[in-house]
């Protein structure tokens, strides 16, 4: 048994591998494509946007994960029914279900890849190719409105104006508020740089207080600032909140939870991260009553076409639950759970089917 399994590893990695190459070649390509739009902005050269593609590819070998797996595993699977060595397995005593058995068991080695590279790799060259992008094109992060950014810290409102690509701050305006929202004071800085903790510098600051007895006002070079503003946050305004790790994901989210903000569309994200790795041996669950047919069951390309629609179907079917999820406002877990749910029923029903054929 040992041997078969070590097989049918063998055949699954090594087809998902060219899979994967072939998939990450494409996405690459279209990446080259549509950056070329940006070439000559700035600093943005062409070594400079290969450079950015190059960056982008764990992102999309994240996303990718499980299509390739189920497409790798159909065309090992596929190979090996053609070469009769499929029967030669249940002719030596193993069942569909322990093999469907043994093949989750080797898509739980792309689960702990998803993990890899959607918490640590992933994120952060994303992040970093969203650095070297702005700043060879000397852009500053678009914001929601055109005020700039606005985030609530208990009776403090923050605005802050530009977001330099390092994570700096410029031009940051704080209204503070008493416990009926009477304006007390407006503070204004030039720069804001991070030192650490919760902790920035702030320099060429105007501060306007208003009291009872009149309006005074102040002037510093530079001060420290503490504030519930971190890296970790403003990493919001660079990657989308797909893209961002679980621990980045939790902290903005505990952060929108204290000072009363929605975070439906986070939450979403954040169980999505969680989830989304084990959708891999769903899907070559679903590659194994597929790729396994009989004569006259149609031919082996026709299934195996079948079968790698049914992945892009999960993805769109998965992406589609989470955006009906958020406009109805529908527990995260739920928006996220059920596609992945449906689809492990659908790959255990077909899985009986092939059994009693």
């Amino acid at each position: 048994m040992r041997i078969i399994v070590r097989y049918l590893t063998t055949e699954v990695l090594a087809a998902s591998a060219f899979v994967f190459t072939a998939l990450m070649t494409l996405f690459a390509l279209f990446d080259l494509m549509n950056e070329l739009d940006s070439l000559g902005k700035g600093a943005y050269s062409f070594w400079r946007i290969l450079f950015y593609v190059m960056l982008s590819v764990p992102g999309h070998l994240y996303e990718l994960l499980p299509v390739a797996a189920l497409i790798g595993t159909l065309v090992a699977l596929s190979r090996l029914v053609e070469n009769s060595e499929f029967t030669i397995m249940l002719v030596s005593g193993l069942s569909i279900r322990r093999i469907a058995v043994y093949l989750m068991l080797i898509g739980l080695l792309f689960t702990v890849l998803s993990f890899i590279f959607g918490e640590i790799v992933a994120p952060a060259s994303d992040r970093y190719a969203e650095q070297v992008k702005l700043k060879a094109t000397h852009a500053l992060v678009a914001q929601s409105f055109r005020s700039g950014l606005w985030v609530r810290d208990d009776y403090n409102f923050i605005n802050v104006r530009e977001v330099t690509p390092d994570g700096g701050l410029r031009d940051i305006n704080v209204y503070t508020f008493d416990d009926r929202f009477r304006l007390l004071r407006i503070y204004r800085a030039a720069v804001g740089v991070f030192l650490h903790d919760n902790v920035w510098r702030l320099s060429h600051i105007d501060e306007t207080k208003f009291t009872s007895s009149g309006i005074q006002v102040a002037h510093y070079p530079s001060t420290e600032w503490r504030s519930v503003l971190t890296p970790s946050i403003m990493n919001v305004l660079l990657i989308a909140p797909e893209k961002m790790s679980a621990l980045d994901l939790w902290a903005y989210i505990e952060h929108l939870h204290a000072n009363h903000q929605p975070s439906k569309r986070y939450e979403i994200a954040l169980w999505s991260k969680l989830i989304y790795p084990f959708a891999a041996p769903v899907m070559i669950l679903l590659a194994l009553p597929f790729a396994y047919h009989r004569p006259r069951a149609g031919s082996v390309s026709t299934r195996v076409f079948a079968g790698i629609m049914l992945g892009l179907v999960y993805n769109l079917f998965n992406r589609l639950f989470a955006y009906i999820g958020l406009l109805n406002d529908w527990p995260p877990i739920v928006s996220v759970l059920v596609p992945t749910l449906a689809f492990l029923l659908l790959g255990i029903v077909l899985l009986l089917q092939v059994e009693q054929q």
